[in-house]
């Protein structure tokens, strides 16, 4: 795999600060990156506790309690996946919405050993949603995280690989997981396992890579390509799986290839009509070609590269009582910092970040770079105009959340 730029970026000056290599690996992150990431898998044995994380009881409030509507569940059971209509229902007095989950239903299919996939948690379960924006900052990839809940001896899917990377995290029960090598190298988006369904099959058969059984505080992480299934042993199952969707060179040439492209509509030559009474390219290719590369030495895809990326995930939680609160607060000793997982990026006098843009004079500048150098400030000493505007605009918050 090749996965650009960005990649286990630094993001903290201290071990400690960082969760890949406190939680999720025994390895340091030199080495993980090296011998590991995008190449095979890495089985961490008692990695540590992931209480804090997830839990049983999380997945009974999630289901139960929190009104969550479809696609944040999926049900799944000897390798097919069921209906929404047959786990979902309306959702009551005062709630005008036809699929909320039903919790009677659900509990009647992970009775008959049906596994239940809460997906996106880093949207509904708020340790998740940090951990998760922590660990996306920095592998520099952006990460979703999913839960299985799968009843004892049944397995949810049949052998696959996943179009990304991914840390399975063993929380309750144990899993038996078993690998093989991939039919299909470094899979892109666009190419899901299904489009080698006979391959898989065929490689599922042989000797596996890797035959394991996962218990709590386990970490298993698979590069995507890699085929594998998972079956729940004596107990309820509970596992998350991070899923990391690596950038690729390939997308990174697709964005250089739409830059040249934008170059291109405003080059003269490239704008004019075809000769009349045209029935292929002929010779106007290779003017077309000779234009193009020409675009492509000259096309920069950095600020398209920062655009999606910026895209692909959301800034940490904001909750607009706190944040009205900071502002009819605010003094020159109010301490706040900068909103986490937002993305900024200075691009001369634009601050560009996940929640729009804001452009600064030059004499606030110095302000800019000392809240995107982290810690927290003051309001006094950045000055109470710019904290008052980057207040509203929800790229500072108090320091004390």
């Amino acid at each position: 795999m090749s996965a650009v730029p960005l990649t286990l970026r630094d993001t903290a000056d201290d071990v400690e600060g960082r969760v890949l290599e406190t939680r999720l690996i025994s390895l340091s992150r030199e080495d993980f990156a090296r011998d590991v990431w995008g190449r095979t898998p890495l089985l961490t044995r008692g990695a540590g506790d992931f209480s804090d994380l997830f839990s049983a009881a999380a997945v009974d409030e999630l289901i139960s309690r929190r009104g969550l509507r479809t696609p944040f569940l999926r049900v799944a059971k000897d390798g097919s996946t069921a209906p929404e209509s047959s786990f979902t229902s309306p959702g009551g007095v005062g709630a005008s919405v036809g699929d909320q989950l039903d919790d009677t239903a659900l509990w009647r299919s992970f009775a008959d050993g049906s596994t239940l996939v809460l997906q996106a948690l880093q949207r509904t379960w708020g340790p998740i949603t940090d951990f998760v924006a922590r660990l996306g900052t920095e592998l520099g990839h952006p990460v979703q995280a999913n839960a299985y809940v799968t009843p004892p001896q049944n397995r949810g899917f049949d052998a696959h690989y996943d179009v990304h990377d991914v840390f399975v995290l063993q929380i309750t029960g144990t899993k038996r997981w078993i690998l093989h090598e991939p039919v299909h190298l470094d899979p892109l988006r666009d190419e899901p396992w299904t489009e080698h369904r006979a391959a898989v099959a065929g490689a599922a058969r042989g000797e596996a890579y890797i035959d394991t059984v996962l218990g709590p505080g386990d970490v298993l992480y698979l590069p995507r390509g890699w085929l594998h299934a998972a079956e729940a042993q004596g107990a309820v199952s509970i596992h998350l799986t991070l899923g990391v969707h690596t950038w690729t060179r390939q997308a990174l040439a697709e964005q250089l290839t739409q830059s040249a492209l934008e170059l291109l509509r405003e080059d003269p030559d490239m704008r004019r009509s075809l000769a009349l009474g045209v029935d292929g390219p002929g010779a106007e290719l290779a003017v077309v070609r000779r234009r193009l590369a020409a675009a492509l030495a000259e096309a920069d895809p950095t600020p398209l590269f920062h655009r999606t990326r910026r895209a692909q995930a959301r800034p940490a939680p904001l909750g607009p009582l706190e944040q009205l609160g900071a502002l009819d607060a605010l003094g020159p000793g109010t301490a706040v910092r900068l909103r986490e997982a937002l993305e900024p990026r200075l691009e001369g006098r634009r601050l560009a970040t996940r929640v729009g843009w804001l452009e600064f004079a030059d004499t606030d500048l110095p302000s800019v770079r000392r809240i995107l150098g982290g810690s927290t400030h003051p309001a006094g000493e950045l000055g109470l105009p710019f904290v008052e505007r980057l207040l509203r605009a929800g790229v500072l918050v108090p320091a004390d959340r």
